[in-house]
C-alpha cells in the first residue's frame, strides 16, 4: 500500500510518499518541497510507484500508472 501526495500549481509544488508492505514501512516517508530538486532516483511519488512495481517504460512512473489523467479532485470523482 502506498500514500502518495502531489500538490502542484503552475509547475511549482511538493510531493510526499510512503510505502508499506505487510504492515511495515518499506519506503519513506519521502518528501520533496517547493524549490528542491528531485533526487536522481526520482520524485517521491515515482519512487513509491516503482516500489509497487510500476515500470516507467518511456515515461515516468507517474504517467505510466495513469495518474496524470486526473489532474484535480473532480477528475478522481468521475
Amino acid at each position: 500500500m502506498a500514500y502518495v501526495e502531489a500538490e502542484y500549481f503552475g509547475g511549482v509544488g511538493e510531493e510526499n510518499a510512503a510505502v508499506w508492505r505487510d504492515g511495515e514501512l518499506v519506503r519513506g516517508p519521502l518528501h520533496l518541497v517547493e524549490g528542491e530538486l528531485a533526487p536522481t532516483e526520482g520524485s517521491p511519488v515515482c519512487q513509491a510507484l516503482r516500489a509497487l512495481g510500476v515500470s516507467a517504460g518511456e515515461d515516468d512512473e507517474f504517467t505510466a500508472a495513469g495518474i496524470d489523467a486526473h489532474r484535480n479532485n473532480d477528475g478522481w470523482l468521475s
